[in-house]
This record gives C-alpha cells, structure tokens and sequence, in this order.
C-alpha cells in the first residue's frame, strides 16, 4: 500500500483518481480549495479531504508527510481574456508550487496532468508547458501525462455539456475514428486516473501505455 496526495482531489479528473486509489488499496489524501466533494460512495470517507490553497504550501504542507507519490490535476478547461492570470496561476504555478514542496519534501515521485497542442487553448498549453520544464530539474521521478480532452462516463460528469461528453465517448467507443485524433483523441476519466496512478507507483508501466491511450506520453524520468 502507498500513500498518495491527489492535488486537486475534489475536482473532475481528481475525484476518479482519488476514487481509484482507494479501490486499489492506497492511503489518500486530497488537498483543494473546496476540500471535501459533494461525492457519494463509501470510497469518499477513505480519503483525507484537506481544504488548502495551493498557493500557501504553509496551510498544506503536511499533507506530504509519508507520501509516496503527488499526483496534480488541477487545471481549467474553459478561459475568458479577462481571466488570462487566472490561468497561468491554476494551470502553471499552482503545478510548480507543487511539485517543488514535493522536492522539498523528498516525495519519490511526481505527475502532472498536462495538455497535447491540438486543441488547447494557447493560454493553456503556454501555462502547461511552463510547468512541464521547470519540474523536469526537480529530483522527484517526474511524469508527464499529456491528454486530450477527457470525458466523463455519463453525460452529467465532466468538463463539458452533455451533449459534447457524449460525443466524445462516442468517439473513444470506436478505436478506428478515435485513432484518426492522435495526440487529441478523447480519453475517459477512468482511462485518465488509472494511468495517473500508475505513472506515480510504477514507472515501468507509464513507458507502455494501452494502445487507448495513444495521447499519454511520458516526458520526463528522473
């Protein structure tokens, strides 16, 4: 069994990879601004919800006390130009700050829940990318997951209105179409979170991702 911080833990993607985590054993703890989700299921009283901002590390920081992995999903989908700094801080420092209290705190291992450029916002990628280099110095074993949009598996879930989450689970449905996206093909929350997981407890297995997930890449092994 290992211990797991999931940044970003109440959110979409962090709720599925926290959900996980506890059906495989592991001890987790979420940290987010809203702490604990509005989730049912008996998995939910598993976790240590914390509520943090990311960007005082000094009201989360013992969060990472004998943790064998951080796992960063925190991100936006959706932008306005007036909410530009919003972004770079969420999407970009808010991994950054992470990953270098991890450093810190001599955790094993690190992952960050990126972006392909086929279809993300260019505030987005930039903000991403940012991130990607900087905790690429760090000690930690770093891992980049590189995803196209994800879906949920039903249409009141997810990032999207229902009627796009069903058309991108119509797509991931078929392998033929969904191959014809590449690095941008639609990947369902569960797909996302389980390769999470994997990336930050087994490093062997990030390197050969399923043929589904074509658009997980891993970047950087230290």
């Amino acid at each position: 069994m290992s211990r797991i911080l999931v940044v970003g833990g109440s959110g979409f993607i962090g709720r599925k990879t926290c959900q996980l985590a506890v059906a495989d054993g592991h001890e987790v703890r979420s940290i987010s601004r809203g702490g604990r989700p509005d989730a049912n299921g008996p998995w939910v009283d598993s976790v240590e919800w914390g509520e943090a901002d990311i960007f005082d590390p000094n009201t989360w920081r013992d969060a990472l006390d004998g943790c064998d992995a951080v796992i960063h999903t925190v991100g936006i989908i959706s932008i306005t130009p007036e909410k530009g700094a919003i972004r770079e801080r969420l999407d970009g420092d808010s991994a950054i700050i992470a990953a270098l209290e991890a450093d810190r705190a001599d955790i094993p291992a690190f992952v960050l829940l990126s972006v392909t450029g086929s279809l993300a916002r260019e505030e987005h990628l930039a903000a991403k990318r940012r991130a990607e280099r900087t905790i690429a110095e760090l000690e930690p074993r770093t891992t980049v997951l590189r995803l196209g949009p994800v879906y949920g598996e039903d249409d009141s879930s997810g990032h999207y209105p229902g009627v796009m989450n069903a058309a991108l689970r119509a797509i991931d449905d078929h392998d033929w179409l969904a191959r014809r996206f590449g690095g941008a093909r639609p990947l369902s929350v569960t797909t996302v979170a389980h390769e999470a997981l994997q990336a930050a407890l087994d490093p062997t297995t990030a390197k050969h991702a399923p043929l589904r997930c074509q658009s997980i890449i891993k970047r950087n092994t230290k």
